[in-house]
């Protein structure tokens, strides 16, 4: 025989060995529906399982993302852009420590702003704590920011009644005030009633222009207090008598370019002052990739919470498959007598398992999927949703099948036919 004989007859088996395999694919299947058809109930009662698990995976999924993205949008409100810059100390030496320290200045916040072309907004904060009075003689202990009319944007507040405080106030050294909603309340009884009324700076008088609060409750960890006001910048610095500053906040472009400009912020003002003097800048990047790791943590652990019913499910596919093997012994002994293989014969098991877990899996999913898609539909809020929890529901249900299907199909595939034949 030669060599193209031999292709030849390698090609016929190879057909019929193709084509038996699609037969026996296809006769597996059909034997699959016969018997899901036999009892229709059991098998909804068995995929019932996988239903209620793949429909947790994703509800689960959702529920991770819709509180991680909950808890970013929160800290993203106190400003995600935003790069502080605080002096910590040094740059004097000796007696001069009483008396000297390297402060940032105004010059520092146009530096920066003149070198980095990321920073859109700025604004210095000069803090002094001061006894201010109102008319009756009442006499209250405050903090008093000084502030330029950036503040406002770069740290997101909100502007509840009345107006910020704006450049023709710091330009003009305008003696204009806005105070925060805790201290309108306990002081005026309103945000509105506080508009107009006016207090005393070491006997400055000053009007109120507006009142405010933070984008998010930041619960006192911010340099804003309940108590605070803000006036203008340049009218702050007559009560300290100096042009310095411990703070100056910096608005980047976007959240992306935060590290860098933090660098090139810090560059900027340590260049311009005595080597041994300290800064430090600061920004919430890693306060939000924190957050990120946590509530991905958090899904995670919700998912493998949700893996336990899929499992519960497959417990139940085996416990069926089981007594379906048991109801079945004579039928597997006529096979195996007309010439059934061991592996015809567990295919045809662990298929019945497969399809009943899939069939479960993709119910799942479309039940899962109609929670958060209702939602949307009726309501103004936008659930996230993942295409990779779908991916994830309908692999686990594979998988489930495959694995719990595997004991009643071995045993199946292990039955003497003899003996199958004598049963009864």
């Amino acid at each position: 025989m030669n060599q193209t004989e031999q292709a030849r007859n390698h090609a016929f088996q190879q057909t019929l060995l193709s084509a038996r395999r699609t037969m026996l694919l296809s006769e597996i299947l059909k034997l699959a529906i016969d018997s899901f058809r036999s009892s229709k109930l059991r098998f909804a009662l068995t995929a019932l399982g996988m239903v209620i698990g793949t429909a947790s995976v994703i509800l689960v999924v959702t529920i991770g993302l819709t509180g991680k993205q909950f808890i970013l949008n929160e800290i993203q409100k106190i400003g995600t852009n935003e790069v502080e810059v605080e002096y910590s100390g040094g740059g004097a030496t000796g007696a001069e420590r009483l008396l000297y320290n390297d402060y940032l200045t105004r010059e520092d916040e146009k530096a920066v702003l003149a070198q980095v072309p990321s920073v859109l907004a700025s604004s210095p904060v000069l803090e002094t704590h001061d006894r201010i009075s109102f008319g009756g003689g009442v006499v209250k202990d405050t903090l008093v920011l000084g502030v330029s009319s950036q503040y406002k944007d770069v740290r997101n507040l909100i502007v509840l009644s009345g107006r910020s405080i704006d450049d023709e106030d710091e330009n003009a050294h305008i003696k204009c005030a806005v105070v925060t909603e805790p201290f309108a309340r306990e002081m005026f009884g309103s945000s509105d009633s506080a508009i107009g009324q006016t207090f005393q700076i070491t006997g400055i008088p000053f009007t109120i222009v507006g009142t405010f609060k933070e984008s998010v409750d930041t619960f006192g960890q911010t340099e804003i207090s309940d108590q605070t006001i803000l006036i203008p910048y340049s009218v702050a610095r007559y009560f300290t008598g100096t042009d310095s500053v411990k703070q100056l906040y910096f608005s980047v472009r976007s959240m992306e370019e935060v590290p860098d400009a933090t660098r090139e912020v810090l560059r900027v003002i340590t260049s311009r002052h005595k080597p041994a003097s300290v800064y430090h800048a600061q920004n919430l990047k890693e306060l939000l990739t924190t957050a990120e790791v946590i509530a991905n943590a958090l899904t995670a652990v919700l998912v493998l919470v949700a893996a336990v019913t899929l499992a519960v499910g497959g417990v139940g596919i085996m416990n069926i498959m089981l007594a379906n093997v048991r109801s079945r012994i004579r039928e597997i002994g006529i096979r195996k007598a007309l010439g059934a293989t061991y592996r015809e014969i567990k295919l045809q098991f662990l298929a019945e398992a497969v399809i009943i877990s899939l069939a479960g899996g993709i119910v799942g999913t479309f039940v899962g999927l109609c929670v958060p898609l209702s939602i949307r539909f009726f309501t103004d809020y936008a659930l996230p949703i993942s295409g990779w929890s779908v991916l994830i529901a309908l692999a686990s249900a594979l998988l489930v099948g495959v694995v719990f299907g595997t004991v009643p199909a071995t045993r199946a595939a292990q039955m003497d036919p003899v003996e199958s034949l004598k049963y009864e």
